[in-house]
């Protein structure tokens, strides 16, 4: 955790306010498709750890985090729970079963949060890079605004394409991010937005269903180290990215 987040919880515990009791939904019920061979991505092993299990402890670890709702794909259910329980996950309070779309998943999540949550982080299960810091300061940022996400900055030149392919024109790249994860809300400004929002399920990111309320969400820059393993390769640059941290490289 950085100094200034520290100093914002000492002044919080000074002042006797209670942190508001948070839950993480990791959605981990992709059917991995552009991982082949028919093996669920999030079982994969990176570095000697399944890649679940490297963003279930990141959670674990962040000590403003009071559960863990984890959503699989059914046929993963037992695996995943014995997976969390070997290496020591005591905040999971759930493990349900997925949806048909990555909105349908979260939402059986959020059916089974505490009913005490103010606050709830989307996380997905196959983003193992992510670091308490990083889930920290996006829970910080989403005390204050009620809805932010965790994201990056992009470094190529953006275009926008016409319908027969060509360059239509060019974005300023100062105001372009990537969306990542984790991204948390206001429990209430959530359920709100599952209640009214029309096409809920077929929407891509939590930050879509935000925004359609409409609710402006805040973008916090979590650099590009977090990122999502979805094919092959991925693992290969996600061990890069650990043996840099662990000073192999």
């Amino acid at each position: 955790m950085s100094i200034a987040y520290k100093t914002a919880d000492l002044l919080r515990a000074a002042r006797g306010k209670k942190r508001p009791h948070t839950s993480a939904i990791i959605v981990a019920a992709g059917n991995s498709t552009r991982m082949g061979d028919g093996v669920s991505k999030q079982l994969l092993m990176l570095d000697g750890i399944p890649v679940l299990a490297r963003t279930l402890l990141a959670f674990e670890q962040t000590r403003e985090i009071d559960e863990i709702i984890l959503v699989a794909r059914t046929e993963d259910l037992c695996a995943v729970s014995e997976l969390a329980a070997a290496h020591g996950i005591t905040k999971l309070a759930a493990v349900v079963a997925g949806g048909a779309t990555r909105a349908e998943s979260v939402k059986n999540g959020f059916l089974h949060v505490h009913h005490l949550t103010k606050f709830v982080a989307i996380h997905d299960g196959a983003r193992c890079l992510v670091t308490p810091d990083m889930i920290e300061r996006v829970l910080h940022t989403a005390r204050r605004h009620k809805a932010a996400t965790a994201a990056c900055t992009v470094s190529d030149t953006v275009k926008v394409a016409n319908r027969r392919g060509f360059i239509a024109k060019t974005i300023d790249r100062s105001t372009v991010y990537l969306a990542t994860t984790p991204q948390v809300f206001s429990a209430n400004l959530y359920r709100a937005a599952l209640e009214t929002v029309k096409g809920a399920t077929l929407l891509t990111d939590d930050n879509q269903l935000i925004e359609k309320l409409p609710y402006p969400v805040k973008l916090v820059d979590c650099g590009k180290d977090n990122i999502k393993i979805t094919e092959p390769r991925d693992l290969r640059l996600a061990t890069l990215i650990l043996q840099e941290r662990e000073g192999k490289l």
